[in-house]
């Protein structure tokens, strides 16, 4: 792309293993240093989806590019922000970006959701609950009273820790076999309402 542009290559910036959900990585944050120093005319990027997948994301950077009479150029979709008809792709192809996303979202939340109403396990078991089979969880006895224990201590006003403290003193330990701390309390008490949580 580069050679096709006859532009010079000053220095190629790759984010192995970074996500396109934010701008925090570290090859972007070198990338606007750049881009803010004008120590580039053009960002020629291997596809859009690897600077960001966010609109709003796309939008600031390209408004920054602007200001700056930095063009943005991506291989993979062949656009140019030096058009008025390349930022309108860009901005497009960014909206269908995110769209993607948001639908593998909300796709894996229904199946996490339909799994636990159907007592399948999701990740780790919660206390509460235990694995059968490897795939299928069951309430266990000894944990379930203990979950309602910690519920009923929190509806009379015990704090974490009282009801830690409480758990520890009559040797109702975790099921590590260690002792109740505040943190391990809120979890249980997070997740009290979800099946297998």
């Amino acid at each position: 792309m580069a050679t096709l542009q006859e532009a010079d290559l000053v220095e190629v910036i790759v984010d192995a293993g970074e996500s396109g959900k934010n701008l925090g990585r570290p090859g972007m944050q070198r990338l606007l240093a750049l881009v803010e120093r004008r120590g580039v005319d053009a960002v020629i990027i291997a596809k859009l989806d690897r600077l960001t997948r966010s609109v709003k994301d796309l939008a600031n950077l390209l408004e920054l590019f602007e200001r700056r009479g930095i063009h943005l150029l991506s291989v993979a979709e062949s656009l140019d922000t030096g058009s008025a008809a390349g930022r309108l792709v860009m901005n497009i192809m960014a909206s269908l970006a995110q769209w993607e996303r948001e639908v593998i979202s909300e796709r894996t939340k229904e199946s996490l959701a339909y799994k636990k109403a159907n007592m399948e396990r999701c990740g780790n078991t919660g206390y509460g609950f235990r694995c059968v089979d490897g795939r299928t969880v069951e309430p266990d006895p000894h944990e379930q009273r203990v979950r309602k224990t910690i519920t009923r201590l929190r509806e009379q006003g015990q704090s974490l820790r009282q009801i830690a403290a409480y758990l520890n003193k009559e040797r109702r330990f975790t099921r590590s076999g260690s002792p109740w701390r505040h943190c391990y309390v809120a979890r249980v008490l997070k997740t009290a309402h979800e099946v297998g949580a």
